[in-house]
């Protein structure tokens, strides 16, 4: 029986309101067109479901892999605990503007209300102009009032935590904080598999038929929360080393620096492995063939892939699994 092989997938275009062109300008996306804020790399979310790029699995759509291949691709316990529903979804995201202030439900309050997965998701900055800001949680802890005034009025902002970031900074947003990603930044986002938002501003900007977006403020009343915590995940990353960025039921998520070469063991994972180049080019070596790995690019490593062989100078990727 024949291994099933790395796999690529083809990138999928996402028009938003707030989108730019850098996710081709800067991350090489074969994107045309203008306004394109999101380009989904993994995705099993119904009607934007990945499809393979190329090799003996083109144009297979991920989910009937899953269905073919189950434990095998995903992994034992991954595919009894989730079945056919994927439970990630990783995009580039590129902000031209401020994206709207917003946040998700948890997992027992999706499924009740949507019949879907809840959404916590990790931020990494792959690019950001000098005064590039995000928004996570509140400066500090407040009450459902003095958040329900500032609603009304129109005042959010000055009760709101905002971030100066670089590139390189990463973020965990969990389900009920408040979040937005500002102006001119581009960044990573693996999250859990749920296309699930709540706004609740949007700073009254008009869709392309000239309606107001719509809000959600009262699902999001039921969910926010209003305490004040440090998102930023603090890692010390060194040449030829690795750090933990996250560590949750949902995913876990570990970022290496390359110089060289590294035998990368997924024996003991029992789960499919994603890697996700952020820095320079990655070399992954498959059937005694040596593969690029480009910049913002992403290889998905089914189960039953028990180690490979890595190459690069002054490479990051990341390496996600469950």
């Amino acid at each position: 029986m024949k291994l099933i092989p790395p796999i690529k997938f083809i990138p999928q275009p996402k028009k938003r309101i707030w989108g730019g062109d850098n996710l081709k300008k800067k991350l090489n996306k074969p994107f045309d067109g203008e306004k394109i804020g999101e380009s989904w790399e993994l995705s099993a979310i119904p009607n934007s479901i990945s499809k393979v790029s190329s090799g003996p699995l083109f144009g297979k759509s991920f989910d009937d892999l899953i269905k073919a291949y189950k434990g095998r691709l995903l992994g034992e316990s991954v595919y009894k605990k989730f079945g056919n529903n994927f439970p990630i979804l990783i995009k580039f995201i590129d902000a031209k503007l401020d994206l709207s202030l917003q946040l998700h439900p948890d997992d027992k309050f999706a499924k009740k209300n949507h019949g879907s997965f809840g959404k916590k998701e990790m931020w990494y900055v792959i690019d950001a102009e000098k005064e590039s800001n995000l928004i996570v949680g509140f400066k500090e802890n407040i009450t459902k009032k003095k958040y329900k005034t500032h609603l009304k009025n129109n005042t959010l902002k000055e009760i709101l935590n905002f971030k100066n970031v670089s590139r390189g900074d990463a973020f965990i947003i969990n389900p009920g904080v408040v979040h937005a990603i500002g102006k001119d930044i581009v960044l990573l986002e693996i999250q859990q598999s749920s296309d699930i938002t709540y706004r609740i501003y949007d700073y009254d900007r008009k869709d392309e038929n000239g309606n107001k977006r719509e809000l959600h403020t009262e699902l999001a009343d039921k969910v926010i929360k209003l305490d004040n915590t440090d998102f930023n995940i603090n890692f010390d990353l060194k040449a030829n080393g690795k750090s933990l960025l996250v560590n949750s039921d949902f995913f876990k998520i570990n970022i290496f620096h390359l110089d060289g070469k590294l035998n990368l063991n997924l024996l003991s994972l029992d789960s499919f492995s994603v890697i996700i180049c952020v820095q320079g080019e990655l070399i992954y070596n498959y059937q005694q063939k040596k593969i690029s790995l480009d910049f913002a690019s992403t290889l998905f490593l089914p189960a039953e892939i028990n180690n490979i062989l890595l190459e690069g100078v002054n490479v990051k990727f990341f390496h996600i699994h469950l």
